[in-house]
Order: structure tokens, then C-alpha cells, then sequence
């Protein structure tokens, strides 16, 4: 294959639709905008989410609760029972572990360790954050959980 060979994929190029361009073309005199009103002129229209005076559906919707976007931390969340089935005893446990085995979707995000399911194996796991009831699991198992 050369240089020469290479042309777009058919139906990708299509030409500009030039409006205004007299009767014949079908998009003459008006342009495709109709005769009058507040769509017909340049700028005109309506901003989104505007429903022509109606109360909008965003202000409609009833509202509760507080959400922290700007200042609350995120965390991947990990079982105890997936550490089980997945590592090995005497294993360490980090991010990069879980992320290589597919447990967590990025090893540059925080990780926390709940509870769910029972650990018989001894791991050292790693992780930003555990639960208390995790903490006890892991060490009662003959393992370390530590604080990242």
C-alpha cells in the first residue's frame, strides 16, 4: 500500500450545505429557516433546557440531599472474599496487584478494604483506607493491614 492508495471511506466526505443560494437549490430566499419568528433570525433561538416559559424539568424535579462533587474523595472499593479467592497466603496485597488481576479499575486511585466474606489466607494488604471489621478479619487471620 502506498500513499497514493489511500482515500477516505465511502459516504465520509460530504460536501457543505450552501443555503441561500436561489430558488432552484431548495434552500434559497429563506435558507431553510421558515418565514418570521424568533428561530428564523440570526441568533435567535432558545437556550437549552428552555420550554417556553414553562417551569423547566431540572427545576420541576424535587431536589434532596447534599452532594460534596468538589471536596469528597472517591474511593475503589475492594472484599475481603475477592482477596481470598484471588491471592495466594503470605502474598502482599497493593493497587498494582489489584489492578493487574482486574479488582479495581486504576491502581492511581484510593482504595478501601471492607468486609464482606471471610479471610483464612495471611496477607499484608496494602490499601488508603480499611474498616474496622476488616481490620480485625485480616489480623485474625494471621495478616497485616496497613495504611498507605
Amino acid at each position: 500500500m502506498n500513499l497514493n492508495d489511500l482515500h477516505p471511506a465511502p459516504g465520509t466526505k460530504r460536501k457543505a450545505k450552501r443555503v441561500g443560494c436561489g430558488i432552484g437549490c431548495g434552500n434559497g430566499k429563506t435558507s431553510g429557516r421558515g418565514h418570521k419568528g424568533q428561530k428564523s433570525r440570526s441568533g435567535g433561538g432558545v437556550r437549552p433546557g428552555f420550554e417556553g416559559g414553562q417551569m423547566p424539568l431540572v427545576r420541576r424535579t424535587p431536589k434532596r440531599g447534599f452532594s460534596n462533587f468538589r471536596f469528597g474523595t472517591s474511593y475503589q472499593v475492594i472484599n475481603l472474599d475477592l482477596l481470598e479467592n484471588r491471592f495466594d497466603a503470605g502474598s502482599v496485597v497493593t493497587a498494582i496487584e489489584l489492578e493487574a488481576k482486574r479488582l479495581i479499575r486504576s491502581k492511581d486511585g484510593l482504595v478501601k478494604v471492607l468486609a464482606k466474606g471471610d479471610l483464612t489466607k495471611a496477607l499484608t494488604v496494602r490499601a488508603n483506607a480499611f474498616s474496622a471489621e476488616a481490620i480485625k478479619k485480616i489480623e485474625s487471620a494471621g495478616g497485616k493491614a496497613e495504611v498507605i
